[in-house]
């Protein structure tokens, strides 16, 4: 398994994160911290392959920590998830060895493969005592091919993305049954009535199928259901 430090200080943007990741094979969460210095107070006793690092922490910056890790020589790999899509901070990123560059909002896709294409070069140099360039154009192409993908359009006037993907969450992992607007509430710690809303718009889009139940006394019941392409 592929050990994975998150380091958010958006204890929000770090659960969906989380959650995203519990979604991807081959990947284990070993540490999720809310600044640097929790980060820091981690690596002196534990390791992780792979950091998931924000860049605008409160009072630290994240590009400092990639460098302060490369000129310690600890041998993690970084994924940047981030808002700052400014040139100049995406080149010092790669610069100083990242393997990917998310820009907040992105998409469970998007994050899903960049996991993937790092867990097949991850594997690929852990299998192999030497690598042909073949095999090297192949990993370097496919990582590349993920970074120049860029995030969703933005949604409707009202829809947060953010809010958007804690209430898809709960929908995707309930795929074969339809579930009330109250039992995803209760799941994903979001508000019914905003619940409601969001699922709504993604009956719009195409997302979820809606039925409706009339019982014998008070209003009808209204269940959603994700729709399988």
């Amino acid at each position: 398994m592929i050990q994975v430090m998150i380091i958010e200080d958006d204890p929000m943007v770090r659960d969906i994160n989380s959650k995203f990741l519990k979604k991807v094979d081959g990947f284990k969460l070993v540490k999720s911290a809310a600044s640097l210095t929790e980060a820091r107070e981690f690596m002196k006793n534990g390791s992780a392959d792979l950091i998931l690092l924000d860049i605008y922490l409160p009072k630290e910056n994240g590009i400092d920590f990639l460098k302060e890790i490369r000129s310690e020589g600890i041998c993690s790999d970084v994924i940047l998830i981030t808002a700052d899509k400014t040139s100049t901070m995406i080149q010092e990123a790669f610069r100083y060895g990242a393997v990917d560059y998310l820009i907040k909002p992105f998409t469970l896709e998007r994050f899903r493969e960049s996991l993937e294409k790092y867990r097949e070069m991850f594997k690929g140099f852990k299998n192999s005592s030497t690598i042909e360039q073949d095999d090297l154009d192949k990993y370097i192409s496919k990582i590349c091919a993920a970074s120049e993908k860029s995030s969703d359009d933005e949604p409707e006037k009202g829809i947060n993305k953010y809010t958007y993907k804690i209430v898809w969450l709960e929908v995707e992992s309930c795929s074969d049954e339809y579930k009330t607007a109250e039992e995803i509430s209760a799941a994903s710690g979001v508000a019914r009535v905003t619940v409601r809303k969001y699922l709504d718009y993604m009956e719009k889009e195409g997302k979820v199928v809606k039925t409706i139940e009339y019982g014998k006394i008070g209003r009808p019941l209204y269940k959603y259901k994700m729709i399988k392409h």
